[in-house]
Formats: structure tokens, sequence, C-alpha cells
């Protein structure tokens, strides 16, 4: 079957190819066991080199790529040039800290002299999700092509030319043939690609029913593997809140990415005290949005990804209505040409509905009442999930308490939750595993490696 490039915006066929066939895979794969041999053998100057070259790259041509990003996955043009600038700093940051980051590290023992060495595994094998099309694939191969390591990315089969114009980046940046290549091909073709020695490892930021298909594989071929899922992200509104700020990061907390985002604020969960007027805000700010071309200034929020992505969150938020949950605003399919949804908020959902256990992966908030704090955390700890939280209080008991008790990779005080290439990031519970980003993502894929020298 063919791969498609299509307009979310319009359905439009953009271009379509032909995925690879097992004799081109395979010989990618031995390329990339070449590529390796040399690359490994490389400065850490001359990757950084490469490295700030393709980050240039990025910033010299990030309104042309923002223009593929949204032409191919819906996303507004601002947010997409902003994606593509976001793209260069990560390839900034570990030109210039990846030494720093893999220098050896000195161990006391009996030996005279014991350290570790931090050495690059190989090939490693991405499999890339379509939200967020460059980001995704940079914070894995800024690290991974710093460290030595070669990449081979499978990204998501709706965003192919994102794809081929990563590889060209990399490649125009002066990194060898075979360092990181684009693998054009169907998910079926993943788990023997995994399965095969050539291949080290694998990182994968998707589905839940992805990242189990993936760590079975791996786990079967003892390969390590990086999993970053699916995330229900509690946003808690306590009394002491800043409540303007915190409704206008709410708004913007949610609808992100046109609410495609795995750190997405998706239940906010708000004390009684302040429950009334966060709503009535709130609803007015989700009212204020605007709806349409993603390719125009004045649009907040464009067309979902694909059909079938705009057709299950409408399915979910259906049957929680039927379940009991109340419709505040919006929340339903838009008429006419391409894959448009109308952001809404939904309240009053019972522990029967969709919307309270699974993810919403559209621009559908679910409002929650808490009478106490206690009651709030227990609530944002009511998920399978567990990837971002985050916390509006000036309470310094709250936000300690916060910090330890709510059940996430990571935690945020009066912000939203985001990535950041100095911070780590990743998730417990069926969020994932692993770490990426800072000095833990670059060393997810090394071997680390005890020398003792009696």
């Amino acid at each position: 079957m063919a791969i498609e490039s299509r307009n979310p915006a319009t359905e439009e066929l953009i271009e379509t190819f032909e995925p690879l066939r097992e004799a081109e895979i395979s010989t990618r794969l031995d390329r990339a066991v070449r590529a390796f041999q040399d690359h490994r053998k490389s400065t850490f100057e001359q990757r950084a080199k490469a490295m700030q070259a393709a980050g240039r790259i990025l910033l010299d041509e990030k309104d042309a790529f923002g223009r593929l990003i949204s032409s191919e996955m819906g996303k507004t043009l601002k947010s997409a040039v902003a994606e593509v600038a976001k793209c260069a700093s990560i390839c900034r940051y570990y030109a210039e800290t990846a030494e720093d980051f893999l220098a050896d590290e000195k161990m006391a023992s009996d030996a005279a002299r014991s350290f570790v060495r931090y050495l690059p595994m190989g090939p490693i094998l991405a499999v890339m999700p379509w939200n967020f099309p460059f980001w995704q694939v940079f914070r894995f191969a800024a690290p991974a092509l710093m460290a030595g390591n070669v990449g081979l990315l499978k990204h998501a089969s709706n965003v192919p030319r994102s794809a081929l114009a990563i590889e060209d980046i990399f490649r125009r940046a002066g990194f060898a043939e075979g360092c990181f290549q684009t693998l054009l091909i169907g998910s079926d073709k993943v788990e023997k690609i995994l399965r095969d020695e050539r291949v080290r490892a694998a990182t994968l930021t998707g589905s839940e029913h992805a990242g189990a298909a993936v760590a079975a594989t791996a786990g079967a071929e003892i390969k390590h593997t990086v999993l970053e899922l699916g995330g229900s992200d509690p946003f808690i509104v306590m009394p002491s809140a800043d409540l303007d700020k915190a409704v206008g990061l709410a708004v913007t907390a949610r609808t992100i990415n046109n609410g495609q985002s795995c750190i997405a604020a998706k239940r906010f969960i708000v004390h009684a005290e302040i429950y009334d007027a966060f709503a009535e805000q709130f609803v007015a700010g989700f009212e204020a949005l605007e709806v349409g071309d993603p390719m125009e200034d004045d649009t907040d929020i464009g067309p979902l990804a694909m059909r079938q992505i705009r057709d299950e969150v409408d399915n979910q938020v259906r049957r929680s209505i039927d379940a009991g949950a109340t419709r505040l605003s919006g929340a339903e399919r838009m008429d006419g040409k391409g894959y448009f949804y109308r952001p809404g908020i939904l309240a009053d959902v019972p522990e029967s509905a969709p919307a309270f256990s699974e993810e919403l992966f559209g621009p559908v908030a679910i409002l929650f009442k808490a009478a106490s704090f206690d009651e709030a955390i227990e609530l944002g700890n009511a998920t399978r999930f567990g990837l971002g939280s985050a916390l509006f209080s000036e309470d310094p008991s709250e936000i300690e308490r916060a910090a330890t008790n709510l059940d996430a990779g990571a935690t945020f005080i009066n912000s939203m939750v985001a990535s950041d290439p100095r911070l780590p990031f990743g998730g417990v519970k069926s969020s994932g595993y692993g770490r990426e980003l800072s000095r833990d993502g670059i060393r997810e894929f090394v071997n680390r490696k005890t020398i003792s020298i009696a």
C-alpha cells in the first residue's frame, strides 16, 4: 500500500510514496552498520560541527519547513515554525554539551584506577509520531548522533515528506551517508527490523498499543528501548492560584497543537471554592478560539491530523455524553472539508465514561471539581497514565506535596507542562519508561562501560 501525504485542512492528496521493499531495507541496514563504524570514531568536535550546521539549516529554512509540517498534519503555521526553531535549539544544545555529558566518570574502587566510559551502541531504530513531526525526531537524533550512534527513522505514515526532509537536513549538514536514514515503510515492517541483529536498540513515541508491541519484541531480543506513550495530564487549580493566569494557561495547555499532544493538559481539576469562576472563564476562553485554515495568522486551531483521529475523538465525546457527561462548550465535528473539530469542554464526567479513563487526543478538556487538595491529588492520579502534571497554587505546603505525590514523570508548578532540552523528559505507568533530553537522554543509548585498571 502506498504511503500518502494528505492535507488535513483540505483532504487533498499531496504526494504518494512506494514503501521500501525487503531488499532495500536490508541495504539500508547494511549502510547504517558501515556508517556506524566510521561515525563512532569521529571526534566530538567533528560531530558538533555537523550538528551546529543542522541547526543553522533549520533556522534558515524554518518558514519552508513550517509550511511542510502544516500541510502534512494540520498544526498552525506559527506553531510549526516555532517547532522547527525548537529543533535548532536542541541541535545547538547537544553540540555544546555532549562531550561533557559523556566524559569519562571516575569511580572509587580497590583498583588503582577505575572509571565509566560512555560508548555508542550502533544503529538505533526510532519509531516516531506525526504530532510533532520534526521535534520528536530531533530530540532523539541530536543526542544519538552526538553520542556516536546512527539513526534509522520509521516515521508516521502520514508525514513522509517531513521524514525525508529531516534525512536531507542531516546529509546537508555534513553527516556521512548512512548516519541518519529514513525508512519509508508501514508499521508491519517494524517487528522484523527490530529483530534484526544489525539494529541495537529502539525508541518509540506513540500509542500504548504500539509501545507494548515494540517493548515485547525488544524484550524477546534483549534490546534496550525507550518509550514515550500517551498522557492524560492533570492540571490542578487551588484557591490561592492566580485565577486569570491559570485559566489562560489552561486554554493554551489543552489546545496546543490542536489538542494533539501527549503532554497537553487534559483533565482540569479545580477546587470547589473557585470552580464556578474558573469554569466561566474557561468556557469563554474556548469559545474565543478561532478554528480554520492553519496557514492563516489569526487561526488558533487547525484540523486534526487524520480523519480517523477526528472520528475517534468525536466517538469518545458522544459516548461520554451518553454516559452522563455535560457538554459545557463545543466538542463537536465541524461541517465541510477538512478534519476540523470544534474545541470544547466536558464536565460531570462519570467514571464509566471514556473521557474519564481514556486519552482524548483532540481539543477537548475534561473539568472536575475537587472538595480538597487531597481529593485533587487523588483525582490527578486516577489514571493509568503518568506523563506530566501541573499545579497552580501559592501554598508552599501544597506545592511540596504535589511535587512528591503526583504520580507522573514531571510536575510543573504555576506553568503548563513543556519539554525543554535542559530537563529530562519521560513518564511512568502506561506513559512509558526511560528519559529523553538533558544528560539522561544522551545516556540512554550508550554502553556504560566499566573500566578497572589494577
